[in-house]
């Protein structure tokens, strides 16, 4: 996390879910954006194939094998087409599931046109989103001033936004 600007730095949170922040200062400053959530525009079902994987490996049941393997990851998906597109990725863990990501992918730069993982521009012609500035979630340990802190950013009303949905205004 400490730089250069652009770059993953992909944690492990509670020991088992995988999160992607964007270094965000210069090198040498420990700053990043943790992506909470992202809008699925295509890949749908490889998402949600990457999720039942990641979900299988993470049980007791991943030491199974073979078609036993097979079986619970058919599953998986299965459960997952319940999901609504929109909120396949609305979870900082959720996104590092829908899209594979793990901590090797550290280090990537995330504007490289060619890099496995990146960020896109928004196409041109696309309406500027109503962004959202709100206190940050799930931070209690980082005491009062932290938790006021209009420091996470959302697009209004997204279906996509990870929850506790940010209130407009």
């Amino acid at each position: 996390m400490y730089g250069p600007p652009g770059i993953a730095y992909v944690y492990l949170v509670y020991g088992m879910h995988d999160c992607l922040n964007i270094v965000s200062e210069p090198a040498g400053s420990p700053a990043a954006l943790l992506v909470r959530a992202v809008e699925p525009v295509s890949g749908v079902d490889a998402m949600r194939a990457a999720r039942a994987e990641r979900a299988v490996a993470r049980r007791r049941a991943a030491t199974a094998d073979g078609a036993d393997r097979a079986a619970l990851i058919a599953a998986a998906v299965e459960r997952l087409h319940a999901i609504p597109d929109a909120r396949l990725a609305a979870g900082p863990a959720l996104v590092a599931a829908a899209f594979d990501l793990d901590r090797s992918l550290t280090g990537t730069d995330l504007f490289d046109p060619g890099s496995p993982v990146r960020v896109e521009p928004r196409p041109a012609g696309d309406p500027t989103p109503a962004i959202v500035a709100s206190p940050r979630v799930g931070i209690a340990y980082a005491g009062s001033e932290a938790m006021t802190r209009p420091w996470r950013l959302s697009i209004a009303d997204h279906p996509s936004v990870s929850r506790p949905r940010p209130l407009p205004g």
